[in-house]
Parts: C-alpha cells; structure tokens; sequence
C-alpha cells in the first residue's frame, strides 16, 4: 500500500510505504500519527502513487497543463532505458581505444611485483621467511615493491603491539 501524505506544517507532500502508527515529515520533522495525516491518495501501484504526487506539485507551481501532456512514469523511465548508451560505444564515440583503456583497467598502479598493502607484504615477510632478520625482512619487502624504511618502521610497530617478537635479531609472527 502506498499514500500520498501532506504535511500541515510545511505542505510538504511525500510517499509512505505501507502503514506506521507514525510518520515524520523529510522536509521539517514534524511528526504525527498516521491516521491525522492527509491522505490524498491510496493505492496499491507506486507508479500511480507517484503519478498523482507529481501532479500535485506541477498544479502548485502552476504547471498542470505541462505536466498533462507528459507520458507516465512507467513510459518515461522505458524510454531512459532504451536510450542508454554503453559504455563501449561512449568511448568509441570520445575517440578513445575501449581495448587500450581496459587494458589499462587491468594492470596494477602500484607494479607487477606488489600484491597487497605495503603492511600485508611485511606480515607475509614474517609468515613465509624461516625465522628471519630484519634484513631479510627489508629485502623480501623491497622485492615486492615496499621501501626500506617502511618495512623496517612496520616491524618495530608488529614487535611493539606483541604481534610479531624479536629474539637475538631474528622475528616471528605471533
């Protein structure tokens, strides 16, 4: 069930779903029961609900007879629908190559060599090295695209939160 309901603070006009023992106004807040709102119409179709919402709003603005001669929501929103351009042929019709731009769309900005955060790749460091140094740390993660410095600066912060331990400079996961 769909209303069409008013608000006698502001005159707002809007559609309610179903029934609620309340219901607040979206423009000013006010709230009242359901039975006290205005009900301008009742129906089981949406299209028709919003239909008549519509109307309302183009007779307050002076704009019936406009609104008039508009098809219906249901005959508008086919029309959108079958005139929707794909995203292959807008940019064909820009004078762009689709096949270059997915080509694009596929590789990885950050290189070939990294997959995962710059702090997922220290953690494998720790997870697929034996018991290794900080050294062996830094390489493995340099290898994989993540700088020095951070690689050392995301084990001192794994070993500081107990996640990760350090014995006689070699690490493991916790």
């Amino acid at each position: 069930m769909y209303a069409v309901v008013g608000c006698s603070e502001c005159s707002n006009l809007w559609l309610i779903e179903g029934r609620s023992e309340t219901t607040q106004c979206p423009r000013c807040g006010s709230r009242k029961a359901y039975e006290k709102r205005k009900k301008f119409v009742e129906t089981d179709d949406v299209d028709h609900a919003r239909e008549v919402r519509a109307s309302m709003l183009a007779n307050r603005q002076g704009q019936g007879e406009a609104f008039a001669e508009l098809d219906s929501f249901a005959d508008l929103e086919d029309d959108v629908a079958d005139g929707v351009v794909d995203d292959d042929e807008y940019l064909t019709e820009s004078g762009l190559d689709v096949d270059e731009i997915a080509a694009a769309g596929d590789r990885d900005p950050r290189g070939p060599t990294r997959s995962g955060s710059k702090k997922e790749i220290v953690e494998r460091a720790l997870a697929d090295l034996d018991r290794p140094t900080e050294d062996e740390i830094v390489d493995y993660a340099d290898a994989h695209g993540v700088p020095a410095d951070y690689a050392r600066n995301a084990l001192e912060k794994l070993v500081r939160r107990g996640e990760a331990s350090e014995s006689r400079g070699r690490y493991r996961r916790l």
